[in-house]
């Protein structure tokens, strides 16, 4: 682990949040995906209608962010730096008010941006 990826894991912890390691997150997805009935269009419109606030190429990140991508993994799928996908992580909290990468995750996922596998 890169010393900026671990002084970047300190402030997180330091400013309240959750950490959890990409490996973990696509454990969550999996478990939620399992665990839960595919969302009505009644549902994922609220979530939808969050998503107004954002650009198409925040969508795309935050597609990629609920299929479990680590910011790694985004970098190399949509040939960016791993500084501008952090960039468009640090937007995307807070546009859409979300406290940590997992909301992210659920949004996408009740956004149905991310469908869920069954």
């Amino acid at each position: 682990m890169a010393l900026d990826d671990i002084l970047a894991a300190v402030r997180v912890v330091a400013a309240g949040d959750a950490l959890i390691a990409p490996s973990v997150t696509r454990r969550l997805i999996g478990a939620f995906a399992g665990q839960r009935p595919q969302p009505s269009r009644v549902r994922a419109a609220p979530a939808a209608h969050r998503l107004g606030v954002i650009t198409d190429r925040e969508r795309e990140i935050l597609t990629l962010v609920g299929r479990g991508l680590s910011n790694t993994e985004i970098a190399a799928e949509l040939v960016l730096s791993i500084a501008t996908v952090k960039t468009y992580m640090t937007r995307l909290l807070a546009k859409l008010d979300a406290r940590d990468r997992v909301q992210l995750v659920i949004l996408a996922y009740e956004a149905g941006l991310v469908a869920v596998s069954g």
